[in-house]
């Protein structure tokens, strides 16, 4: 069973090499979607894949790496669109 994520990430978490944990998380995983930086200093993603796996990914968000502090994680679930070749770093 697939599933779609949308997170927003908030606390310490840019500059501090979120958005690469991020992808190099989703791709080991194999889920797909992307991750961006927003104007007010959050983490914005979406990730769609196995169930489990999205879960999983959203579960080490929650964490970051090291060298960032989270604050708060929202996430919203809703089915996969299907509309991701793979995972990607917007900008």
């Amino acid at each position: 069973m697939n599933k779609r994520a949308h997170i927003l990430v908030k606390g310490l978490v840019q500059g501090v090499g979120f958005r690469a944990f991020v992808r190099d998380h989703a791709i080991e995983l194999n889920v797909s979607g992307w991750v961006r930086n927003t104007p007010d200093g959050n983490v914005e993603a979406v990730f769609e894949g196995s169930m489990f796996k999205v879960m999983e990914l959203v579960d080490l968000c929650r964490e970051g790496p090291r060298s960032s502090s989270v604050r708060e994680l929202k996430v919203s679930w809703s089915e996969p669109t299907g509309e991701f070749g793979g995972f990607s770093v917007r900008f």
